[in-house]
């Protein structure tokens, strides 16, 4: 059993009202250069579509192709969009999405006991899940392992 500790949040770098599925990115990690990526599976270990819905990619029992020098002690967990219909990058996560992710958040915390960050935590060339995931999961990893909330008596950061 891998060890595991680290969720890592991504998003897709796509436009927000373009929902695509594991089947999609599989199609693009799977696909050879130059138009894919030329993996094996696909790299994340979740996604996340624009309805919420939670969809399983690579199996947690395998190292993920997410995050460079970070794959083999973390679960990949990606949500759809990250981009407006302009192509800038901004949080476009929806409601549902909201909701999804933190309910898979909450739960893997609970199953292994692992801190939150971003892929631009590790990679400062990428802005990518476009908000801070660290900052707004904190308190849920710090709740799980008994420290107290950072911020305000509320949690609140």
């Amino acid at each position: 059993m891998r060890v595991i500790n680290d969720i890592i949040v991504h998003c897709t770098g796509t436009k927000c009202k373009t929902d695509i599925g594991v089947k999609e990115i599989k199609d693009y990690h799977t696909t050879p250069k130059p138009h894919g990526m030329g993996w094996k599976d696909i790299g994340y270990h979740y996604v996340i579509r624009l309805d919420g819905t939670i969809e399983k990619g690579r199996l947690v029992s395998r190292a993920g192709a997410h995050c460079y020098g970070h794959n083999a002690h973390s679960i990949g967990v990606c949500y759809v969009g990250g981009l407006d219909l302009s192509g800038n990058k901004v949080d476009t996560r929806t409601p549902q999405q909201k909701a999804a992710l933190l309910k898979l958040i909450t739960n893997l915390i609970r199953m292994y006991r692992c801190d939150v960050h971003g892929h631009h935590d590790y990679n400062r060339t990428k802005e990518c899940p476009c908000f801070d995931a660290h900052k707004e999961y904190t308190n849920i990893y710090r709740r799980e392992v008994g420290l107290p909330p950072l911020g305000d008596s509320k949690g609140k950061l």
